[in-house]
């Protein structure tokens, strides 16, 4: 789990959006991304995914794996970067701030 705090929620539904563009964007045109790492197109949008998806939802280990299977011809047209992005933006990912004990008392939960 990550200490920072949870990224606003139109930064988590624009992420899920754009993975699910990309994925779309592969299959609907085939012949141009079934190739995988030998397709130049392949390679920028798969490039510009990974760090669109990073910079609107911070690094996660499962955008890595995405990315190496976007690189094998056939496989790369299974939806792996939606995938990763509902994994990397599921609940419980970040971790709430630990309230804080004034005086015997619980602060900070609500």
């Amino acid at each position: 789990m990550s200490n920072r705090p949870r990224p606003a929620p139109w930064r988590i539904w624009t992420a899920r959006v754009l993975a699910i563009a990309a994925d779309a964007v592969q299959l609907g045109f085939l012949p141009i991304f079934a190739p995988g790492a030998g397709s130049p197109a392949e390679d920028v949008l798969d490039v510009g995914v990974a760090v669109a998806l990073t910079v609107l939802v911070g690094w996660h280990w499962t955008f890595l794996p995405a990315f190496a299977i976007e690189l094998v011809p056939a496989v790369n047209l299974a939806p792996t970067w939606t995938g990763a992005v509902l994994v990397a933006t599921r609940k419980g990912r970040w971790e709430a701030a630990a309230p804080a004990v004034v005086d015997g008392t619980v602060v900070g939960r609500s």
